[in-house]
């Protein structure tokens, strides 16, 4: 029912105007549409939402992602803008160096808006 359908994520903001700020200062993005309900971005087809709320920031788990075709270009440009990725340990030695985690090619890394969402950026395996 749902397959076709793209998923469009949600994303808290305690401060609107901070956020839209960041994601265009960071990630060159700026709302394709804005309205009560929050700022409307539209990446690869799909939307995301940033919505105003008292709860930003309060979730630890990873709220949304992008597969880029270059993650370590797109790390290092968008660390020249003022990302940082995090340091993250999984277990089993399942752990990012230099803010990049490698298994087997396949390349993941994660940052905090200015929100305090975790955003996930991931590469696939060549191939």
């Amino acid at each position: 029912m749902l397959s076709g359908i793209p998923l469009q994520p949600r994303l808290p903001a305690s401060d609107i105007d901070r956020a839209r700020a960041w994601y265009h200062d960071k990630l060159q993005l700026d709302p394709a549409r804005e309205d009560d309900g929050g700022l409307w971005y539209q990446t690869g087809g799909t939307w995301f939402l940033v919505f105003r709320t008292s709860n930003a920031g309060t979730a630890r788990n990873t709220a949304a992602g992008w597969t880029v075709p270059d993650l370590r270009a797109f790390m290092a440009e968008t660390r020249s803008r003022g990302v940082t990725f995090d340091e993250v340990d999984l277990g089993n030695g399942m752990q990012t160096v230099e803010g990049l985690l490698n298994l087997d090619g396949f390349l993941l890394a994660w940052f905090k808006d200015s929100e305090g969402n975790t955003i996930e950026m991931s590469q696939l395996p060549a191939g």
